[in-house]
């Protein structure tokens, strides 16, 4: 065989094996997350694949019981049961009705297991509606004489 084919082969074998490494890479980190109601529509099809899902923390089911924290997440009118055992802090902003986004596997108990976990609380964010004065305005000032510019003073 010629060293050329041989270099062709070794070339195309390698850039075959980047290009496969690549797309599974983008497969498994796309940015995408599904709601509650496209993962029930899923059905046991989404049962150990990794999925993102987004949802409103439901108040009073944040539970924290050592490294792990379970808690519900709710979205027009479904819920699910998170069970996060991921090793990073939650956030500050993760609190009742907070939208959270978890990052994990469904299990076939229907708990979907977390591994990362983020939120936010969108009313931190707004912008505050503007304030009413709550003294009556102040009197406007009458100019009665006309200003005098001022004179430079000369150094003796």
């Amino acid at each position: 065989m010629k060293p050329y084919a041989k270099f062709g082969i070794l070339t195309v074998l390698i850039v075959g094996s980047l290009v496969w490494l690549a797309m599974g890479g983008i497969k498994q980190t796309k940015t995408y997350y599904e709601t509650i109601p496209e993962l029930h529509k899923m059905g046991r099809s989404a049962e150990g694949k990794r999925i993102r899902v987004s949802g409103y923390v439901q108040t009073g089911t944040i539970v924290k019981d050592g490294a792990r924290v379970s808690f519900v997440i709710h979205e027009s009118g479904q819920q699910l049961k998170v069970l996060y055992t991921g090793t990073d802090p939650l956030p500050d902003t993760f609190k009742g009705e907070a939208q959270a986004l978890a990052d994990g596997r469904l299990g076939p108990d229907g708990v979907f297991e977390a591994s990362k976990i983020q939120a936010k609380c969108a009313s931190k964010y707004e912008v505050k509606p503007p304030q009413q004065l709550s003294h009556p305005a102040a009197t406007p000032i009458k100019v009665t004489q006309k200003a005098q510019p001022l004179q430079p003073r000369l150094a003796s």
